[in-house]
């Protein structure tokens, strides 16, 4: 007989893999959580309370890697991570939630940080749509009605051919239709509030009157996501990621999903070399702070999304290891949207413009889903679309 490695990555996969084995009600239950081995990482915690930390999870059979300061026993603070498998993890935070140092509020962190990176993402309540985002991967086609943007600029600034191509993205596939007034691209120049206004409000009165799927709106003004929603939008894409504490007040009026994007600085100012000591660290971090910051202030859980901001005051290597490791972001327990599309990193790999970066696109689409993503901001739905198709099915498949 050939040995072989399982590639699983959740209790119930393991659950599932026992049961086809036939395996007792009784052993499945007792060994399906020693099936998981999981990495966690805690940042900015007081040596004392480490040592209690390593302590513990090393009486556990677990493992606890922590720098040499964790023996000076003082209120330094340092990072660890913790290695162990999900029985270790249960009986370590049962123990830490009896514990000094602030323990038992970090053992209620850590246990949610493990229950987030598995569960499934919510049903999202755009007006009258239901997007069940945990039945398959969905699509947001990209609608700009700017003279400037970086792929499409100028193509569909009149309200007819701006209709005609969210009417050809919907036949083509896409859940929604994100409509923008004003270039993100880097070095873009800030549009005025009436400019802006002028441009998408009468599109999306027609988009919601003609189309049955529900409409985003791609601003960081509070005065533009308002009268969009007043037209017909049902959900906000703000690239600001929540900064204004009135796209806060207006998202919970109005009980609409959300996406927080995160950006260092501004589009006019985005690229100019932007520095992170951890990139991946520092945006979960930036976008946890925000998420708490929103429903602190009534946003509700269920309509928050997350979005790195690939392209967004990144390098290169910032956007490929935002990839990299983007099953990280699941730990937020939110939602992911990625917009990778036709991005000038895709260039710089390919040496291609932006209208031969199609295949480079796909590419970090099929990656993005494998790594969690479950909404996909793309120009080219058709083709999105199927790559789509192809790996949710993949994804879907039960392995053994």
């Amino acid at each position: 007989m050939r040995p072989r490695v399982l590639n699983i990555d959740s209790v119930e996969s393991v659950r599932e893999s026992l049961m086809r084995m036939r395996v007792s009600p009784e052993g499945v239950d007792i060994m399906s959580p020693k099936g998981i081995y999981r990495l966690v990482k805690i940042t900015g915690i007081d040596c004392r309370a480490a040592n209690i930390i390593k302590q513990e999870m090393l009486a556990r059979g677990g493992e606890a890697a922590a720098p040499y300061e964790l023996y000076m026993l003082d209120a330094r603070k340092i990072d660890m991570v913790l290695m162990g498998t999900a029985k270790q993890f249960e009986a370590l935070l049962d123990k830490l939630s009896r514990q000094p140092f602030g323990l038992a509020a970090l053992a209620e962190d850590i246990r949610k940080t493990l229950e987030s990176y598995t569960k499934k993402p919510p049903t999202l309540h755009a007006g009258r749509f239901a997007l069940e985002l945990a039945s398959r991967t969905h699509i947001m086609g990209i609608l700009n009605i700017t003279p400037d943007s970086f792929s499409d600029g100028g193509r569909y600034f009149s309200l007819e051919d701006a209709l005609a191509q969210a009417k050809l993205m919907v036949s083509e596939g896409a859940d929604i239709i994100d409509v923008g007034g004003e270039s993100t691209r880097p070095g873009a120049a800030e549009v005025g509030l009436d400019e802006e206004l002028k441009r998408v409000v009468p599109l999306i009165e027609r988009l919601s009157a003609e189309l049955d799927v529900p409409i985003s709106i791609d601003t960081y003004k509070p005065e533009v996501a308002r009268s969009a929603l007043d037209a017909g939008a049902s959900l906000i894409n703000d690239i600001s990621g929540l900064r204004d504490a009135a796209m806060i007040e207006l998202a919970t009026e109005r009980n609409v999903p959300v996406v927080i994007m995160h950006m260092k600085g501004m589009p006019k100012d985005m690229q100019q070399d932007p520095v992170y000591g951890d990139v991946v660290a520092e945006v979960i971090d930036w976008l946890d702070g925000q998420a708490r910051q929103a429903m602190a202030a009534g946003v509700a859980e269920h309509n928050i999304v997350v979005d790195p901001g690939i392209g967004f005051g990144k390098t290169l290597e910032h956007n490929l290891e935002l990839l990299r490791r983007l099953s990280e972001f699941k730990s937020l327990g939110f939602p992911m949207l990625i917009g990778t599309s036709r991005k000038a990193f895709i260039g710089k790999i390919l040496d291609a413009p932006a209208e031969e970066r199609l295949e480079g696109t796909l590419a970090t689409i099929a990656y993005a889903i494998s790594k969690g993503a479950g909404i996909v901001r793309v120009h080219d739905v058709k083709e999105a679309r199927r790559v789509v198709a192809v790996v949710d099915a993949i994804a879907g498949g039960a392995g053994s």
